[in-house]
């Protein structure tokens, strides 16, 4: 008997949260504070604290999104998660359209300012505090991001399982932080953040699509 990961559901989830966040993930603010971290100190803590504080988000995130399924009507939910992804999608797209031609230098900068601010304060020469510069700074500059967004928004969508998005979010979040540790300065020279605003806008119009065409259809069966 397959699990719940397996069934459709759970790898139509697994592959939806595994593509969104790689795609917010990477050139995002949280991409920058590992790059920025890993070349003054061991890129082993820095991805262990980092990525701590990435679940952390992550599963909030989701207990969030999924709450709002046990809260609100549940033929209410395919509607919610329509007009939720269609807006979240719109507004990426919309953003992208505003961006300077000098792509990712707002989150370079901003990274770059957190990182100064708390190595100012004293350097964490030791693994303990390399982990938990990692975590703090990487939990903060998460909060309210459009990658904790992206996150709620998927687990409103009653089409996704929950353990599909626990797997595909945390893996996401998991190869993107490794990128940024082993690879950071390369990827980071190369990143055009509008295209990767345009494909993430695009992918959430999709599951807007699919969410709506879910609603009509349940709304037709009832």
């Amino acid at each position: 008997m397959s699990t719940p990961l397996f069934s459709d559901p759970g790898l139509a989830a697994f592959g939806s949260g595994l593509t969104a966040i790689t795609l917010a993930e990477i050139g995002d603010k949280t991409f920058f504070v590992a790059l920025l971290l890993a070349a003054r100190h061991s890129g082993r803590s820095v991805f262990v604290g980092a990525f701590a504080a990435l679940s952390a988000v992550t599963l909030l995130s989701l207990g969030v999104g999924y709450g709002l399924r046990e809260v609100l009507p549940a033929a209410l939910m395919p509607w919610l998660a329509a007009l939720l992804f269609l807006g979240f999608g719109a507004k990426l797209l919309f953003d992208a359209q505003r961006l300077p031609v000098d792509d990712g230098s707002d989150e370079q900068e901003e990274a770059a300012a957190l990182v100064q601010q708390a190595e100012g304060r004293g350097a964490a020469d030791k693994a303990g505090g390399v982990i938990w510069e990692a975590f703090s700074l990487v939990f903060l500059a998460e909060l309210g991001d459009r990658t904790q967004i992206a996150t709620i928004l998927l687990a409103t969508a009653p089409a996704f399982t929950l353990l599909g998005l626990v797997a595909g979010t945390l893996l996401g979040h998991a190869l993107v932080t490794a990128l940024a540790i082993l690879a950071g300065k390369w990827i980071g020279q190369r990143i055009q953040e509008r295209l990767l605003y345009r494909l993430s806008g695009g992918l959430f119009l999709a599951f807007g699509l699919v969410s709506l065409r879910q609603a009509i259809g349940a709304m037709a069966a009832g």
